[in-house]
């Protein structure tokens, strides 16, 4: 096979890097690397390759492995709290030129981007995330999985089960007609800096997360409680005049984007159980934004 058959892979590729990195610039560069190698190769090693995309995700899959490897030292001096960059849904790019170069544009969304289940893949440690994301979410069978982490398949099967655990509680609970309702019921109390209507709507045990990485302004530990989380809302919606609050899929849930001058400048993840808000994770880092147009 020759290097055509390579390219159709690419988007696939894009969706396995996101997962295991959580950050889209981080895929990309490992989807790259694992090309180079690709095309680095002597014709006759590419010829006799049964399946480059296999190859393509193998290789993928240990750029990912060294990245994790690494990424764990550079977030701990990382300014505040490290979040996976988040991601708008395809419909609301339109009109503005969806790029096929762009890994924001080849990204599936479902339930194995949201942002709860990110964060917990990020609680994993590297094998595990690599064994649960490549079995669990895109059904490459364990003795695929044993080739990318160079372990037996019963070893990655027992990778990916430890990770299972980790996530059968970040599965998302409520409907996505729920959490849209919720969410809009936290916009409108937002907007009208209604502090006990946001109280009500927030579990008494929330926790908001902010991700500012040092170039926009913001809390540098989480904020826990639904009576602290209120006040804190409020007191931004006054330090911030001519802020323009819109309804988004983030991360292929509803979510909420906060727009000034028509730039977006901070994104707004959501987990909703019982009726009630338990998580906010808020993106403020520009760099993270890049995808959001509007």
């Amino acid at each position: 096979m020759g290097n055509d058959a390579t390219v159709g892979d690419r988007r696939q590729l894009i969706n396995v890097a996101y997962r295991l990195l959580g950050s889209l610039t981080e895929a990309e560069d490992a989807v790259q690397e694992a090309y180079a190698r690709w095309y680095a190769l002597p014709r006759g090693r590419q010829e006799e390759t049964v399946s480059p995309g296999a190859w393509l995700t193998t290789v993928t899959g240990r750029v990912c492995l060294d990245v994790l490897g690494s990424a764990r030292a550079r977030r701990e001096r990382y300014v505040g709290a490290w979040l996976p960059d988040p991601l708008p849904a395809h419909a609301e790019r339109d009109g503005y030129g969806a790029d096929p170069a762009d890994p924001a544009d080849q990204m599936v969304l479902d339930e194995s981007v949201t942002m709860a289940f990110l964060v917990v893949l990020e609680s994993m440690t590297p094998a595990e995330r690599v064994a649960f994301v490549l079995h669990d979410v895109f059904r490459y069978p364990f003795a695929e999985i044993a080739g990318t982490l160079r372990r037996t398949p019963a070893a990655c099967k027992q990778l990916a089960a430890s990770g299972r655990r980790r996530v059968r509680d970040a599965r998302t609970r409520a409907t996505p007609a729920v959490q849209a309702d919720v969410v809009r019921q936290v916009k409108a109390a937002w907007e009208r800096k209604d502090i006990a209507a946001l109280v009500d709507l927030l579990d008494p045990a929330a926790v908001m997360t902010a991700d500012g990485g040092g170039r926009a302004g913001t809390v540098l530990r989480p904020i826990e409680g639904g009576g602290r989380i209120a006040p804190y809302m409020v007191a931004i919606a006054d330090k911030a005049p001519g802020l323009e609050l819109l309804e988004r899929s983030v991360n292929g849930a509803p979510g909420l984007v906060a727009r000034r001058d028509g730039v977006v400048v901070t994104v707004a993840a959501f987990d909703v159980a019982e009726g009630r808000v338990s998580r906010i994770w808020v993106v403020r880092n520009p760099e993270k934004l890049r995808p959001w147009v509007g």
